[in-house]
């Protein structure tokens, strides 16, 4: 476990996944990241696809290559440490013989941790070490208590969007694929009511957004939590139905379209990456 901390937060990151484990709010002791047995995750950084994949395969060049069923496998691996200091942290995982067997490119993929005041920055970068052009998604899968306190409904809190706007999720099947269908979000103004009911139909995922920042708040107080994800345009909104907390999740990519699978490039949503080439993304969770 690696720890970063300022005035203002502490950050505990484990290497396996490179997953951000712990956040704590210095000035209250609050834990802001979710530790609980209904979903054993807290924040798993996605690659290199996000969501559900035919067949758990990807198509590269006409060839498939077995993947984990969700989310890539990036999130079950060891990553390696290569920098530290107070306030930042680096963490690398390069393609092995493992990694090559279901994902055939080369390359380099870094998760960075960097406290600015009372923010927590995650960049992915992914460096293309192969002799040809890679293809990839990337995005991120954090998880917020909520209620905040102890003696609060979850019911209390609501998610406060950048924009006004129409917004529609585009829904997922039972087996985790796009089925072509789309249902709209009402919102309150900005804002989202939570409610235990309204994941139950899966994710609530938006294309496209103009928002490029959610908050969750309370009617009850002014403690609030914001994510800021100026380069991914994809959001996903999750929480396992009956659990305590809210995911807010920036994607670059999403999960397949049911029906015959597609090469890996020709996926929504995939970067492109070029030889010797660098791809860098951030986003923000500021309390």
């Amino acid at each position: 476990m690696t720890v970063i901390e300022n005035e203002y937060l502490k950050a505990s990151i484990d290497h396996k996944g490179a997953q951000l484990s712990s956040l704590i709010d210095k000035a209250t002791g609050r834990e802001i990241m979710w530790h609980g047995d209904a979903w054993p995750s807290h924040a798993p950084n996605l690659f290199p696809v996000v969501g559900s994949v035919i067949n758990s395969q990807i198509v590269v060049d006409g060839k498939t290559y077995d993947l984990p069923p969700r989310h890539g496998f990036a999130r079950g691996s060891d990553f390696s440490i290569k920098e530290t200091n107070g306030t930042h942290a680096k963490f690398s995982l390069k393609y092995s013989e493992a990694t090559l067997k279901m994902y055939p490119y080369k390359f380099d993929f870094q998760v960075i941790y960097d406290l600015i005041d009372n923010a927590l920055r995650i960049t992915y970068k992914v460096l293309n070490l192969d002799e040809r052009t890679i293809y990839f998604s990337v995005g991120g899968h954090p998880a917020f208590n909520v209620p905040f306190n102890e003696g609060e409904n979850y019911e209390d809190y609501y998610l406060e969007f950048e924009i006004e706007e129409p917004l529609d999720t585009h829904l997922l099947g039972s087996d985790g694929f796009f089925n072509g269908q789309t249902e709209p979000v009402k919102l309150e103004g900005r804002n989202l009511p939570l409610t235990r009911e309204m994941f139950a139909k899966d994710a609530l995922v938006f294309v496209h957004p103009q928002s490029r920042q959610v908050a969750i708040r309370s009617t009850k107080h002014n403690e609030s939590l914001t994510v800021q994800f100026p380069h991914f345009p994809y959001l996903g909104i999750w929480a396992k139905p009956g659990a305590d907390f809210v995911c807010i999740e920036p994607w670059l990519g999403h999960a397949d379209v049911s029906g015959k699978p597609v090469e890996l490039k020709n996926k929504a949503g995939i970067q492109k990456l070029v030889h010797g080439h660098v791809f860098d993304a951030s986003y923000y969770i500021s309390i």
